[in-house]
């Protein structure tokens, strides 16, 4: 049986928060992120911030330069967590199956739902007229037969949209498009396809699972699927992570040391943000960083460091840097988690492994 999936995404969460909260900041533009004088990075931006080229992950000193009447506010995530279980609980009013991405998107399954005459399109509607009159924030959805295509369908008419793809309709609307809207089709994959012709996914289907392997490692079995519009992932109520990692891929490759430790200092707050949103189960068990170098061959190095320290991500990259000073074009840093909910394998040398950290503090 085909399956109802609806994705649900927040137009601008952060920044909608923060507006709905002060309504002299409507129609200007806002941002919420860091201190532009101690290289802040901007997490979210609303639309008239966009209009004027502001995006996240951008510093927030470039922000003002493009778009100087922009109004930046400090993040406030225990409000942002507060509004995010005010949206979950009216999740919870039209299905039991549902998989948080974040704080602010969401997928959730309504194939068994009596609700509506069982029309996903009708839940989805009910679904944001609901987050509207009592949340007070619009929201984005889309509705679809997978989580693939739900999610592309959720940012098809943002913001503030609605957008249905029926399972009659998967073919010729996969078959138009373009390869960018694949996830884990980033900007390098998108140029490679791009001088063989590949901008469709029409374009990729004729590629058997061989080429694509071929030509693509271990993500080609994804994408011979992908580009078909198949997808049999189920949507996950009880998902759990391992790790959490944010990274950037740059115009301009990074060709010292001290453009490394810039965009350090830009990417820890988003790492920060995430581990944030995640809730007090998880403890921090190591750190890693990552870099691509300009010819695509990918390092990392990691720290058994339980907390999120800045100057032990800046000794890791210096590993690298001895070992290759050669230009990057990807720079990413992350943690290991410990989950407190899953089992745990007994300590059976708990003295031994007292020691050992104090000898490790010391």
């Amino acid at each position: 049986m085909s399956r109802k999936i609806i994705h649900v995404d927040c137009d601008c969460f952060y920044a909608a928060v923060e507006v709905r909260d002060e309504p002299r900041l409507r129609g200007r533009p806002v941002a919420v992120g860091g201190d532009p004088q101690r290289r802040g990075v901007i997490a979210t931006c609303n639309y008239p911030a966009r209009d004027f080229g502001v995006r996240s992950a951008m510093s927030s000193a470039q922000a003002l330069r493009l778009c100087p009447e922009l109004v930046i506010l400090r993040p406030d995530f225990d409000k942002y967590r507060r509004v995010s279980a005010q949206i979950q609980d009216i999740f919870r009013t039209f299905t039991p199956i549902i998989e948080p991405l974040s704080l602010d998107e969401a997928f959730l399954d309504v194939s068994e739902s009596p609700l509506h005459s069982n029309s996903a399109t009708r839940i989805a509607e009910a679904i944001r007229q609901r987050v509207r009159d009592n949340v007070g924030i619009t929201v984005s959805a889309g509705v679809a037969p997978n989580k693939f295509l739900a999610k592309v369908a959720s940012d098809w008419r943002k913001p503030d949209g609605l957008f249905v793809i029926a399972p009659d309709q998967v073919s010729a609307f996969v078959a138009a498009l373009p390869v960018t809207r694949i996830f884990g089709v980033g900007r390098v994959t998108a140029e490679k396809m791009a001088l063989q012709g590949i901008r469709t996914c029409a374009d990729l289907q004729p590629l058997s699972r061989l080429e694509l392997a071929q030509q693509f490692g271990s993500f080609g079995e994804r994408l011979y699927h992908l580009c078909r519009g198949e997808d049999d992932r189920p949507v996950q109520t009880s998902r759990r992570r391992k790790s959490v990692s944010v990274e950037e891929t740059y115009h301009q490759d990074l060709t010292h040391f001290s453009d490394w430790l810039r965009e350090l200092a830009a990417l820890m707050p988003r790492l920060e943000q995430r581990l944030d949103r995640l809730d007090s189960h998880y403890l921090v068990q190591g750190l890693t960083v990552k870099v691509r170098y300009n010819d695509f061959r990918i390092v990392s190095a990691d720290h058994t460091e339980t907390a999120l320290d800045k100057a032990v991500f800046e000794h890791l990259l210096r590993q690298l840097w001895e070992r290759h000073s050669a230009p990057v074009r990807l720079l990413g840093i992350g943690a290991r988690l410990r989950d407190l909910k899953s089992p745990q394998q007994p300590d059976l040398f708990p003295e031994e492994r007292e020691r050992a950290l104090r000898e490790k503090r010391q």
